[in-house]
């Protein structure tokens, strides 16, 4: 299996890389590699790359998730149709002489005529919600139920946009295709230029009586419930894929992303699958030894302190922090314990304290910092 380059790495660019910066390095690719242009052995290959890398890194929703999850988590999530839906590279190159007319078929050929799909049809847009969840949620995994405003296909017309029983022709000026043509002829050059025919508004077809139920637009504005799966392990910024529950197209309904955000906690921090909390402990156990109890994402769990344990020790409890989303092995839950020192103490605990520091040698050993200043100086 071949391992794919880093995408910023085939576009010659950092990660804080603008849109502007990204499309610039990759019509300068574009027109080095592409087959009209280059003879050289791989170069279709290479179109591919350097097109598959800007398709990502384009959109903020698929550059987000790659950022985040490499390739190895990126192509689990995204088809190669899902890659290129909704790119329009004609538009970064389409003032190049020659290309107009060719680049829909050099698509064609190295995409198996996706793109080219894509670019023509009816292909609704895809939606972006963003949903939040608690820690205990993304821990344990959950489903919600959530309203997503979105295009459906007019039932009346089913979304041929006429009136039932009024009459669809071709559109005379495009002969159908929904484009217009322009071939201008420079020298020995020839240039064509291919747009949105005018008078059909690159559908291909003229209606005589619009759909009176959508007022001709072959779709209508409705809400859906639509339930949510969120897997156990899910993190800010993780996006769910819900197939078809985009906007609608007469060809093809888009998709819907389900941005995932998990709202901070009273008690615990994150890091990746680590959790971590603060807990005091008293200052008898601390010096004695004991055990406490600890709060944990599912529940309370017992720590061992060992005699003579300091403040800010930190304790790891295996197994307690949160599932990994790719491997599902939980990760560990940091405990930094505080010793509580007694603001207030009886006549009898302090001559205890007093008696305990005598023994310690306290105060016959114990400097004071303008003391240690003083010998170090002189």
């Amino acid at each position: 299996m071949t391992t794919k380059r880093d995408y910023y790495e085939v576009l010659g660019i950092s990660k804080g890389a603008s849109k502007a910066e990204i499309k610039k390095a990759y019509r300068k690719l574009a027109l080095k590699h592409h087959p009209d242009r280059s003879k050289e052995p791989g170069t279709e290959e290479k179109f591919k790359e350097i097109s598959e890398a800007y398709a990502v890194l384009s959109d903020d929703t698929k550059k987000g998730t790659y950022d985040q999850f490499g390739h190895a988590g990126f192509d689990r999530m995204y088809s190669q149709e899902d890659i290129f839906r909704n790119v329009n590279f004609e538009d970064i190159l389409k003032d190049i002489g020659g290309f107009g007319g060719a680049f829909g078929g050099i698509f064609d050929m190295l995409f198996g005529g996706g793109q080219a799909r894509y670019q023509r049809g009816d292909f609704g847009e895809d939606l972006r919600y963003d949903l939040e969840v608690t820690l205990e949620e993304a821990y344990k995994g959950v489903e919600i139920e959530v309203t997503i405003p979105h295009t459906k296909i007019c039932q009346t017309c089913q979304g041929q946009k006429a009136q039932p029983g009024s009459s669809v022709k071709h559109c005379d000026a495009c002969q159908g295709t929904g484009q217009a043509r322009i071939t201008k002829r420079m020298g020995f050059s020839q240039f064509t230029t291919v747009t949105t025919c005018s008078k059909c508004s690159g559908t291909g077809t003229l209606i005589e009586k619009p759909c009176k139920a959508c007022d001709g637009a072959g779709k209508v504005s409705e809400t859906s419930k639509i339930k949510i799966k969120v897997p156990a392990g899910t993190d800010t910024g993780v996006n769910l894929k819900v197939p078809g529950q985009g906007n609608a197209g007469t060809d093809a309904a888009g998709d819907l992303y389900v941005v995932l955000h998990v709202k901070p906690h009273e008690i615990f921090e994150r890091n990746e699958s680590d959790l971590f909390c603060v807990t005091t402990i008293p200052l008898t156990t601390a010096i004695l030894g004991g055990h406490v109890k600890v709060p944990t994402i599912r529940g309370e769990a017992t720590l061992k302190v060992p005699q003579g344990t300091q403040s800010h020790t930190i304790f790891k409890l295996a197994g307690e922090g949160m599932p990994d989303l790719r491997y599902g092995e939980k990760g560990d839950q940091l405990v930094r314990v505080v010793v509580e020192i007694p603001k207030k103490l009886t006549g009898k605990q302090k001559e205890l304290i007093k008696e305990f520091a005598g023994e310690a040698g306290e105060s016959k050993t114990t400097k004071g910092f303008f003391d240690k200043m003083r010998e170090h100086f002189s």
